[in-house]
């Protein structure tokens, strides 16, 4: 199995999935086909993740996760037009985007489970972190990091809001599965962690409590932010406003892939 392999089965399992439809918003779809790529799980970037000045040392390497360990599978989950247009205005979170990242989850979920379930059926032992009981958010730092992994493997860099900006943008989800499995590592097109960030700053007025500045972003002031946003919307929440309505929403800013 390879990565064409791979990304073959997870287009056939996304064609018409119940979960990337959302009835009550007139059958709007959630997510565009993801954006798959692989890390080998010996990369030494995996221990650079420890370090205080990257997520810290509560970062678990693949070994830790899965015994054997060769690969990670890594996916980008772009919202579609549709989730990103009705975003873009300035204020609260639009109902398309706070179901998107609720309901949104629960196809990401579902894609971890069958990626998960690919690898058993091929003979090999795979681990999606984040449904893991192992899995911990200690001081909004968690112990797997969906965005650290996805730049690991080739998907994307930073942004100046924190965001992962991939070929297809900024606009999405992220997960992924350790797998014992080897398979030919993505590529990574770029060399520093915000490469593919412009430095525009067109992010900075769109956060609604100001934690973007032009030094990166506050995680605190956001997290106290989404937590307002959780007990208004409940049982959903979210905000993405800096990543709508800006240059890097669906593509990276002057940049052009064949």
């Amino acid at each position: 199995m390879n990565l064409h392999d791979i990304t073959v089965a997870v287009e056939k399992f996304f064609q018409d999935h119940p979960l990337n439809t959302v009835k009550d918003l007139g059958n709007l779809r959630i997510f565009d086909v993801p954006l798959i790529a692989v890390a080998s799980a010996h990369d030494p970037l995996f221990e650079r993740m420890r370090m205080d000045d990257a997520v810290g040392p509560l970062h678990k390497t693949p070994q830790e996760w899965l015994e054997g360990a060769r690969s990670v599978v890594s996916y980008f989950l772009p919202f579609t037009l549709q989730v990103r247009e009705a975003n873009r205005l300035n204020g609260l979170p639009a109902n398309e985007w706070l179901y998107g990242r609720i309901e949104g989850e629960a196809m990401n979920v579902a894609l971890r489970q069958f990626l998960l379930q690919l690898f058993t059926d091929a003979g090999y032992a795979a681990v999606a972190p984040i449904l893991d009981n192992r899995f911990r958010v200690v001081d909004l730092k968690s112990n797997w990091s969906e965005r650290h992994v996805a730049f690991i493997a080739g998907l994307g860099t930073f942004s100046l809001s924190r965001s992962m900006i991939t070929k297809r943008g900024s606009a999405g989800r992220f997960g992924s599965v350790v797998v014992d499995m080897d398979i030919v590592p993505t590529a990574r097109y770029y060399t520093e962690i915000d490469e593919n960030c412009s430095k525009c700053g067109a992010c900075i007025p769109r956060c609604p409590p100001n934690a973007i500045d032009e030094s990166g972003k506050d995680n605190v002031i956001c997290w106290k932010y989404m937590e307002q946003m959780k007990i208004l919307y409940k049982p959903r929440y979210g905000c993405g406003k800096c990543q709508t309505a800006v240059p890097c929403e669906a593509v990276i800013p002057g940049k052009s892939f064949t």
